[in-house]
């Protein structure tokens, strides 16, 4: 098995009196795609951004590649072997997008090299175009092509997607999967669940600055929802009765963690008793949406 591609301990980052990363830890495995997941402000692009170099954090450690991330040693190697795309692309604005490819090819002695990753891209036709010019999407695949370029064994995309239109996302989709392949790894931050479900080997939920889950897609969306036609006289009662847990809705929807034939016995028996035999039961798997809903709910209040 590959050695983790990252491996975060306990990991704090303040800003002012505010802990923004409070204790994070998660390993990023080789050659697999983590995808970290959390709401605006939950603490993922700075954890990112300090596995990355871009930021010091405040205590924690940082293993990248089975290298020390805060030994200033280790920078040189990191350097060569890690790709970073960050929010906003931190692209310089007057040259052209092929220009600015060149450029980081030479950097990483792969001159030439930005041309067939611009059509796997789908940005042949934009080589010639100032950055400045291009569309929001373009330049977030400009940005993606710099973090690229060098081949990297392990690579940090912040919101590879923004931005970008579905049948782009969908090209860009392929792409991550081709580096996966070649035994690359990949720590995306996204707000797509689809985007996680459809790439991510393994699932970090970062809320408040904390992990509030970590496993694979399977390991976080087992169990059911259970929706009842209308709204049901002392719900919270008969979700307890099958060890669920009630959601707001217009309907009443019972989350449950677990799927088994005697969680719908006990329901179907509640219902019965209750004289709702007639209720309409819908029960489907739980979604990754579901389950991060449910994990930052109190955010989202």
């Amino acid at each position: 098995m590959p050695s983790p591609a990252l491996e975060v301990l306990d990991l704090v980052k303040s800003y002012s009196t505010r802990r923004v990363v409070d204790e994070v830890s998660f390993t990023a495995e080789g050659g697999e795609i983590t995808a970290v997941l959390g709401p605006n402000g939950a603490g993922k692009t700075t954890t990112i951004e300090c596995c990355a170099g871009l930021r010091s954090p405040d205590s924690g450690a940082i293993r990248v590649l089975g290298k020390d991330r805060l030994d200033p040693a280790s920078a040189p190697e990191l350097r060569r072997r890690v790709g970073v795309m960050v929010q906003g692309g931190g692209l310089p604005q007057a040259p052209s997008a092929g220009a600015v490819l060149a450029h980081v090819a030479k950097l990483h002695r792969r001159a030439g090299a930005e041309r067939a990753l611009a059509a796997s891209l789908g940005l042949t036709d934009r080589l010639s175009t100032a950055v400045r010019r291009l569309s929001g999407g373009e330049r977030q695949r400009v940005a993606i092509g710099c973090a690229m370029i060098g081949e990297p064994d392990l690579l940090f995309l912040d919101e590879p997607s923004a931005g970008v239109d579905p049948h782009s996302r969908r090209e860009l989709w392929q792409l991550l999967q081709r580096v996966r392949e070649r035994g690359a790894s990949i720590v995306l931050t996204t707000h797509l669940m689809d985007e996680a479900e459809q790439l991510a080997d393994r699932i970090v939920v970062i809320n408040r600055g904390t992990v509030v889950a970590n496993g694979t897609v399977a390991d976080l969306t087992g169990g059911t929802l259970i929706t009842l036609g209308g709204q049901v006289a002392d719900a919270d009662s008969l979700a307890r009765a099958v060890d669920g847990q009630l959601i707001d809705g217009a309907d009443t929807t019972i989350e449950v963690p677990r799927s088994s034939a005697e969680v719908m016995h006990r329901l179907t028996s509640e219902l019965l008793a209750r004289g709702l035999s007639d209720l309409e039961v819908n029960v489907r798997p739980r979604s990754l949406e579901n389950v991060f809903l449910a994990l930052t709910r109190e955010d989202e209040k």
